[in-house]
């Protein structure tokens, strides 16, 4: 994380903030994560270098810039363009980040299997279509819960288990959410 600027993500007149473990408004009602919850989720991971990544939930591309750091490639998906653009140009210098722009919860077939999921959005049970991206003994983060009952959760071969407490903007599903 040291070698990611978080400054570069986050809007110019909150930069003197960007420091902060704090989550910062970045527009359209979405935020860049306190950096302690993009350690804690990006350790979860449990990245070793070789792995193919999806960041589900551009936003500034804050989070892909760190997972560019610890995994072989990224493919990074926002569902709001304009984001998207910004992300795009923050993440210029990084070769192995994609920025796609789309739905999140449907994640990028065309790009699976993926070795790891990172969702930076919280919703009452993981999207399917991301479980079925996973490469076999791959693993998909997720804050699952409501907003005051939050928890990031690890999926892995099947079997979910419930991490550390936080607190992250709602997913937004295509269609109607799981469950």
């Amino acid at each position: 994380m040291a070698r990611v600027d978080r400054a570069r993500f986050v809007p110019d007149e909150l930069r003197a903030h960007a420091y902060e473990d704090e989550a910062l408004p970045i527009g359209f009602e979405q935020t860049i994560s306190q950096p302690t919850m993009v350690a804690v989720l990006c350790a979860a991971l449990e990245l070793h270098g070789a792995e193919k990544v999806l960041d589900v939930g551009t936003g500034s591309g804050y989070q892909a810039a760190v997972l560019s750091e610890l995994a072989r490639e990224v493919h990074t998906i926002e569902r709001i363009p304009e984001l998207a653009e910004r992300a795009r140009a923050a993440l210029a210098d990084r070769a192995n980040v994609h920025v796609h722009v789309g739905d999140g919860t449907l994640g990028l077939p065309a790009e699976a299997p993926f070795d790891a999921i990172a969702v930076a959005a919280a919703a009452a049970a993981p999207p399917q279509a991301l479980l079925d991206q996973l490469a076999p003994g791959g693993r998909l983060v997720i804050p699952i819960g409501p907003p005051a009952q939050q928890s990031l959760t690890i999926y892995r071969d099947g079997r979910a288990e419930a991490g550390v407490g936080c607190r992250f903007v709602p997913l937004v599903f295509a269609q109607h959410p799981p469950g």
